[in-house]
């Protein structure tokens, strides 16, 4: 089976998988507008997967469309049967690879000595992955995770995973400890780098942490030598971000770009706005049956943001209760502007 990581360009330029943020209909959003190098789903936990009855509602977070490949399905838990059964649904579904989350600081996903609490049992975090690629049958297995639980530990922990074989380790450049509080420890990279050669691996290896644009990732990797960045937080209200990697072809309903052009796109108030509607259409398509609706309030915020009157705007959007509304709310706005 061909590994899909393999065959990427570098500096590879990803997005970061977020609970109620990256779901299906926000990446065909960015499918559309901009499309980085790999998808991964929003986490999914593997309890859930290996259970009948749960798997039906969680089968909607493993939801994704052939434009959004290579796509990698994410997934989370401790019980190494289940996480081999949840790999094995993945490789069912044929996603391109899977992802094992062993850095979110979320106090439920830790209970379940889940997420970044992998990073206090070393041995077992390493025994999920073999799970994981047991189940996987073949299928390329990464982990995404930090740098360390209170302080950093990547001698130790960084070398436990990359004695897995692993095709690809992200990084989150923070402690558990730090959440999303202090400045990411970029210079923590080189090291990383330098202790994946020591071991001589090809493990591909990601940063992830406060990185605002492709410019800047594409420095970051000029920097320390990692294979690629991911980015988060930088993608709300901006289905743009990973524009300038693609020319979008001059279809109506899509952005027609230079072909040079290497700098960001800034879209004007009226595209944005339209965008932003497209998405909630999409969203109620797709996830309307499953997800609240109010999910999507928190990608107005990020839309509307940063113009003239945007705040009487964000709070009338806040009030409506489907996209029709969101629509006609929007029309009325730009009638006026």
């Amino acid at each position: 089976m061909q590994n899909f990581w393999e065959k990427l360009k570098k500096p590879i330029l990803c997005l970061a998988p977020m609970a109620d943020v990256t779901d299906a209909a926000f990446r065909q959003i960015i499918a559309k507008y901009g499309k980085p190098d790999i998808f991964w789903t929003e986490f999914v936990s593997a309890d859930g997967l290996a259970h009948s009855l749960a798997r039906e509602k969680l089968l909607i977070d493993l939801k994704y469309s052939e434009n959004e490949r290579p796509i990698v399905a994410q997934i989370f838990g401790s019980k190494m049967e289940n996480i081999r059964q949840a790999s094995m649904l993945c490789k069912e579904l044929n996603f391109d690879g899977i992802d094992i989350n062993m850095g979110c600081p979320d106090k439920s996903i830790e209970k379940q000595c889940a997420g970044a609490a992998m990073m206090k049992d070393p041995k077992l975090a390493r025994e999920i992955i073999r799970a994981a690629k047991e189940g996987g049958g073949g299928l390329p297995i990464s982990v995404k995770t930090r740098i360390g639980y209170n302080k950093n530990e990547i001698e130790i922990w960084i070398r436990e995973l990359l004695s897995e074989d692993l095709a690809a380790l992200t990084v989150h450049l923070r402690t558990r400890k730090e959440m999303s509080d202090v400045p990411a420890h970029w210079e923590v990279m080189k090291r990383i780098v330098e202790i994946r050669d020591e071991m001589k691996v090809g493990t591909l290896i990601l940063g992830n942490g406060d990185i605002l644009n492709l410019e800047e990732a594409k420095q970051k990797v000029k920097e320390t030598g990692c294979d690629g960045v991911m980015l988060g937080r930088a993608i709300f209200g901006n289905p743009f971000l990973f524009t300038n990697k693609n020319v979008l072809s001059e279809v109506e309903g899509q952005i027609p770009l230079d072909s040079t052009r290497d700098e960001m796109y800034v879209p004007s108030i009226s595209e944005k706005l339209r965008v932003m509607v497209e998405h909630t259409k999409l969203f109620e398509k797709i996830l309307g049956g499953y997800k609240n609706f109010a999910i999507m309030k928190k990608h107005y915020k990020a839309y509307v943001n940063g113009f003239d009157d945007a705040k009487e705007l964000r709070m009338k959007l806040m009030e409506a209760e489907n996209a029709q509304q969101v629509e006609d709310i929007t029309s009325n706005f730009l009638k006026e502007i």
